[in-house]
């Protein structure tokens, strides 16, 4: 897998020397505290335990978590490596940054709250090995979210079979596993704004998906809040289709043509003797193509801004140290 952070660390040459596991998870962790030890202790007792590795990004979290993930590394023999993050750059960098250290065949990558059952594990693992998917992801028999939050995932789904040309009927969780020429792949990208399932689709269709178990949130509240939803979905939005550029030009056309028509019709009325009026109806009109263009042009300023954080070479993740069990963690980045 990855040789290195964003920021230029390397892996020393005592880490090359290790063999592979068969299965890395990687778990970015936030306010995880309360969940995270009961997460690893249970992925440790699994059958699969001596076959893989446990990959923990600690995402800037504001709790005690990184304290938690440095003993469950003390505690247990089963490889562990802690990413610690320099500051919170949100979950999808933080799955990048465990992507680029993981180093086996096959790379889970699951959250930190205990919704998605341990025991599912070795069986997601199992169906993508088998069948030979480059990426395997869940779905879920029951959801146990919010129902808001539900809603939002069926919009983001029905718009990513638009926008980032996904097998139909998909369903894109955070739950899934995919192989390493994937993961390769999709480390490859640079930009301060990843979306990993569209970097996925530009990789591979050759996807499969396992219906499982999803469990109520045991402890705390989802850090999933509507505002970050909403960078997530713009995300997913902008940094992987033009297809919002081009829905502004039709919708420019659109409006165009309804004016168009109006001045006909107004050209029209004046020809046969009736001059209109409606100083009211002239204000709704340019107050609707006043909007329209604004949200055009704030549109292409979302896309120029982020090629301009992009040039100017925004971090992706920046990692302040890594600890780990078996001796495969490079020096600290200097």
């Amino acid at each position: 897998m990855g040789t290195g952070d964003k920021t230029g660390t390397s892996v020393d040459n005592n880490t090359a020397a290790l063999p592979n596991p068969a299965l890395s998870i990687v778990i970015p962790v936030y306010n995880g505290a309360d969940t995270v030890g009961t997460l690893v202790d249970k992925l440790c007792e699994l059958d699969i335990a001596r076959e893989m590795e446990i990959i923990l990004v600690v995402d800037g979290s504001p709790d005690h978590s990184l304290q938690i993930c440095q003993a469950l590394c003390n505690k247990h023999s089963t490889p562990i490596k802690i990413i610690n993050l320099s500051r919170n750059f949100g979950e999808h960098n933080a799955v990048i940054a465990g992507f680029s250290y993981a180093r086996g065949e096959y790379i889970i990558n699951m959250d930190d709250d205990l919704q998605n059952p341990p025991e599912e594990v070795e069986n997601l693992w199992h169906y993508c090995r088998d069948n030979n998917f480059d990426v395997a992801y869940t779905r879920y028999k029951h959801k146990q979210h919010a129902s808001w939050r539900n809603l939002g995932s069926r919009l983001t789904n029905k718009l990513a079979d638009w926008l980032l040309d996904k097998p139909r009927g998909l369903y894109l969780s955070s739950f899934r596993c995919i192989n390493a020429f994937t993961a390769n792949k999709v480390v490859e990208h640079t930009g301060p704004f990843p979306y990993i399932d569209g970097l996925i689709m530009q990789v591979t269709q050759n996807i499969g998906s396992l219906a499982v178990e999803h469990l109520p949130r045991g402890n705390g509240k989802s850090n999933y809040t509507l505002p970050r939803l909403l960078r997530l979905f713009t995300s997913m939005f902008l940094n992987f289709s033009v297809v919002p550029l081009r829905a502004a030009t039709v919708s420019g056309l659109v409006i165009g043509a309804f004016g168009l028509i109006g001045i006909l019709t107004i050209f029209i009325e004046t020809l046969l003797g009736s001059t209109p009026k409606g100083w009211a109806s002239l204000m709704a009109g340019i107050l609707l193509l006043t909007g329209t263009q604004l949200i055009m042009l704030g549109l292409i300023g979302e896309y120029l801004g982020r090629m301009f954080l992009t040039i100017n070479r925004k971090p992706q993740y920046i990692v302040r140290d890594i600890t780990s069990n078996d001796g495969s963690a490079p020096p600290p980045p200097t």
